[in-house]
């Protein structure tokens, strides 16, 4: 009798802790994990798209989790699953399906452009290529955050 009982306590136990852990998939290109959360707070580790985080808890728009053995806060956005309106980019009602933005987190090499271009001809890659290109390192943000008395929350 008193093994049936701690059998169902430490079942109850170990189901408890699968229900308390989460998982998040990423769903864009790259991100980071960062020690705290906000923004412009420091890079502990990046993270790429499909990776698979513990979520330990949620703080607003943010995630706390642990990838790897590190652990540290992931904004929403890069690990929930959303539907976009394309009527203020392309002039029409027309909404992105699952398929196209997963697409477009994993970037548009030469054959998938090619195979889009024929199926979307409407399609503009040139603002698509130039807002991929641009790039700003930490130091940069961090001295325009310093010169311009911004809060990085």
């Amino acid at each position: 009798m008193t093994r049936a009982i701690i059998t169902g306590v430490i079942l109850l136990q170990l189901t408890g802790v699968a229900l308390a852990a989460d998982t998040a998939r990423v769903i864009v290109k790259e991100n980071a994990i960062r020690e705290q959360c906000r923004f412009f707070s420091p890079v502990k580790t990046k993270i790429r798209l499909n990776d698979r985080l513990t979520v330990t808890a949620k703080s607003g728009d943010w995630y706390k989790v642990t990838f790897k053995g590190v652990s540290g806060c992931v904004h929403k956005s890069a690990v929930e699953q959303k539907s976009f309106k394309l009527g203020s980019i392309m002039g029409s009602g027309k909404t992105a399906s699952q398929d196209e933005v997963s697409l477009a987190g994993k970037g548009f090499n030469p054959q998938v452009e090619a195979s889009y271009k024929g199926s979307h001809p409407e399609a503009d890659f040139h603002t698509v290529d130039t807002i991929e290109g641009f790039k700003v390192s930490g130091d940069s943000l961090d001295e325009f955050l310093r010169n311009g008395g911004l809060n990085a929350q």
